[in-house]
């Protein structure tokens, strides 16, 4: 048989039903990876979740042994664990543990009991699967951009050009928090899409105006621009910042003061806020509080 052939299937296998305390998505996975070192048998393999109680596993023997099938399991708790290997033995059922070893090991070497609870590791994901998606709103929602979605965001920082609003949204969205910034012009009105959401979930920015000026010196002159007075001058800047404060004054935006502080106590700050706001929702899967 020559490099890269695949191999004619010959025969049907039996069918191979994954038992779980959870979604048995990994032990499906796992199992379809030993499947394909068969490439001559096709064998069908069949989820079944949430399998807690000894009724479960009664009933989802019976059908593995009508359809003359074989059973792997990936079940924590360690008395049902007993009772599906002790049925698949006495009925003659083909079976292998892929959870039972792995904990024995670790509590062997670990020197403590696990905690046996049913669908821990879909929790654990879904709480880094939060993180990314936050991430990723915070990236498709800074500077303004797709202020359409404004409404969808669970913080809304705004502030003047070069006031940390990025890496404030950033640093929030590692943390679980869906935020959006939006960049305040003086002389430009306010987008309708933010005056259109609930105002509890906006959160203004204010810098010290020399330190707001000294920052966009320094990205003047990363950048190679010009020098621009109106845009890095202290006098202009100081005018800027007086606007603005007025601007959260006049549409009664919360505001916090980021001069010279940690990105971590800003974070702790604004998180404070929303959550006593809507204290429904302030630990949510994914929320992490920030220490500074």
């Amino acid at each position: 048989m020559s490099v890269g052939e695949v191999t004619t299937i010959t025969r049907q296998g039996p069918p191979v039903y994954v038992l779980s305390c959870g979604q048995g998505i990994n032990g499906e996975q796992m199992i379809r990876s030993a499947l394909v070192q068969f490439p001559s048998v096709r064998s069908k393999v069949h989820r079944v979740p949430h399998v807690v109680h000894r009724e479960d596993v009664f009933q989802a023997l019976d059908r593995v042994a009508e359809d003359q099938g074989m059973v792997v399991y990936t079940i924590v708790d360690s008395e049902v664990r007993e009772l599906v290997r002790q049925e698949c033995e006495r009925r003659g059922i083909a079976c292998v543990d892929l959870m039972g070893p792995s904990l024995e090991m670790l509590c062997r070497v670990f020197g403590e009991p696990p905690l046996c609870e049913p669908g821990r590791y879909r929790k654990f994901n879904q709480i880094n699967m939060d993180r990314v998606a936050a991430i990723e709103f915070a990236v498709a929602h800074d500077d303004g951009l797709n202020p359409q979605d404004l409404g969808k965001a669970e913080i809304v920082l705004v502030g003047l050009s070069r006031s940390g609003k990025t890496p404030l949204s950033m640093y929030l969205s590692v943390h679980g928090w869906k935020v959006a910034n939006v960049p305040i012009v003086i002389g430009i009105p306010l987008p309708a899409e933010l005056m259109a959401i609930n105002r509890k979930r906006i959160v203004a920015l204010y810098i010290d105006p020399e330190q707001l000026a000294a920052h966009r010196q320094i990205r003047r002159k990363r950048l190679g621009l010009s020098d621009d007075m109106a845009y890095s001058g202290v006098k202009e800047v100081y005018r800027e910042v007086d606007a603005v404060r007025e601007l959260y004054r006049r549409h009664s935006f919360n505001s916090i003061n980021v001069s010279n502080k940690p990105i971590e106590s800003s974070a702790d700050e604004v998180i404070s806020i929303i959550e006593k706001r809507f204290p429904e929702g302030a630990h949510k899967l994914g929320k992490l509080r920030v220490e500074p």
